[in-house]
C-alpha cells in the first residue's frame, strides 16, 4: 500500500522544503514538522481497545492504544529529524538506527551500524529515510530489520522517485508506504528531485 498524504499542511510544508531560498534552520524544523504529521497519519490503524478509568467526574469505559508496540528506525543520518517530529506525537515508541550507505551508481548498501531494540520481533516497526532514490537502501533496510524478527513494518519518507519506489514495493509488497510526495523517474540520481537533493545535506548544512 502506497499512500501519498495530501494533507494541505503537509503538501504546503513540502512546498517551503522545496525552496531553494529556504535556510539550514528552517529546512530542519520543516522536516520535523512532516515527521509529525505523516506519523499521524501512518498510525491511524492502530488498534484501541477501552478501559476503565476514573475521571473527575467519575468512572468511565474510554479507548487506549493496544496492539504492538512501536519501534522508530531511522536510516541515519538523514532520517534522524524526521524521527525528533514522529516521536513529539508518539513520544512512547522506541527508537532504533541503522547506518547504510550507498554510492551512486553503485550497487552494493554497505552497512557500517546497527542499533535495534532487543524486543523489535515484538514490535510493530517504522523505517524512516527523507529520500527513496534508486530504493536500494530501502530495500536493505527493510531486509535487515526483518530479519531481526519483525513482520509489522511500515515506511515513511517525504518524497520517492518512481523507479526507487517501484523497487521498494517489488521487494517488499507486504510494507505500507506513507509519503508526502512522488518525483518521476530520476534513473538513481536524488539531486533531480525538485528542491530536496540530498536532503540530509541540506537538513546539517554540509555539502
Amino acid at each position: 500500500m502506497i499512500e501519498v498524504v495530501q494533507h494541505p499542511l503537509v503538501q504546503h510544508k513540502l512546498t517551503l522544503l522545496r525552496r531553494s531560498k529556504t535556510s539550514t534552520t528552517e529546512f530542519r524544523r520543516l522536516v520535523g514538522e512532516i515527521g509529525a504529521l505523516l506519523a499521524y497519519e501512518a498510525c491511524r490503524d492502530l488498534p484501541l481497545a477501552a478501559t476503565t478509568i476514573t475521571t473527575s467526574s467519575g468512572v468511565i469505559r474510554s479507548p487506549l492504544l493496544t496492539g504492538k508496540k512501536l519501534c522508530l528506525v531511522s536510516i541515519t543520518h538523514a532520517g534522524n529529524r524526521l524521527i525528533d517530529g514522529m516521536l513529539e506525537v508518539i513520544p512512547a515508541a522506541r527508537v532504533g538506527y541503522l547506518g547504510l550507505h550507498h554510492h551512486a551508481g553503485m550497487d552494493d548498501v554497505v552497512e557500517y551500524d546497527c542499533r535495534l531494540p532487543e524486543d523489535i520481533a515484538l514490535r510493530q516497526a517504522i523505517v524512516v529515510d527523507p529520500i527513496i532514490a534508486t530504493g536500494q537502501t530501502a530495500v536493505a533496510a527493510l531486509r535487515r530489520i526483518k530479519a531481526a524478527g519483525t513482520r509489522e513494518l511500515k515506511f515513511i519518507c517525504l518524497l520517492a522517485a518512481q523507479d526507487g519506489l517501484e523497487a521498494l514495493t517489488t521487494a517488499h509488497p507486504d510494507v505500507a508506504i506513507h509519503l508526502a510526495g512522488i518525483e518521476p523517474r530520476t534513473d538513481g540520481e536524488a539531486a533531480h528531485m525538485h528542491g530536496l537533493g540530498d536532503a540530509g545535506e541540506r537538513m546539517f548544512g554540509v555539502h
